[in-house]
């Protein structure tokens, strides 16, 4: 049997936008209230995607402020692909997930950050206080999929969106694995068409 392609994913977001209700509600498709904000847990899921076996690691960071930064960072370094959660109800969770894309973005380059937009509490539209359409804005500023969902309906495509961030970041390791190769036999051919150019002069 073929070996499953493991993916490391990291949830990340401010503190009771509802992280770990999505792990839960995509791990066993319930909805469970009461959490410790200050936990961090980390799952492991096998799932069937596009006919290939995936195994993923799910960390579930702790949304607090007093969370070290030293150790956001190796989360961040940790993980092939993000989920950015934000509370549509709660403006400061959707600005809060633009400055962690920018971390992102510093901590991963020269590498194109592997990230899904999420925005939760969709239920709660009668208090909503960021637009579907401003979440599409920064989702394509961001170039990435976006999806608003209800971890506590389970409205929104919570396995889609966890599955096309598997897809993207297997097609970004297949596009790195391919150029890496591609360099070491460049740097071969370089190196022989040097020793023969050594020899012949």
């Amino acid at each position: 049997m073929a070996k499953s392609a493991e993916v490391k994913l990291a949830v990340f977001g401010r503190a009771a936008v509802g992280k770990s209700a999505i792990v839960v509600r995509f791990l066993t498709k319930r909805f469970i209230w009461e959490y410790d904000p200050t936990l961090e847990s980390t799952y492991r899921h096998q799932a069937t995607i596009d006919d290939e076996a995936v195994s993923m690691e799910i960390l579930d960071t702790a949304g607090q402020k007093k969370e070290d930064a030293i150790q956001r960072e190796s989360h961040m370094r940790w993980a092939e692909g993000f989920v950015l959660v934000y509370d549509i109800t709660d403006r400061i969770s959707f600005e809060e997930v633009i400055s962690l894309k920018n971390f992102l973005d510093e901590i991963k380059k020269p590498k194109n950050v592997t990230l899904i937009l999420v925005g939760n509490k969709a239920d709660l539209d009668h208090s909503r206080q960021v637009t579907t359409e401003e979440g599409e804005k920064v989702a394509t500023e961001m170039a990435c999929a976006f999806y608003e969902c209800s971890a506590c309906t389970g409205e929104g495509n919570i396995n889609e969106a966890f599955y096309e961030l598997c897809r993207e970041v297997r097609r970004r390791k297949m596009i790195q694995g391919k150029t890496r190769r591609r360099s070491s036999t460049t740097h071969v051919k370089q190196a022989i068409n040097k020793m023969l150019t050594k020899i012949s002069s």
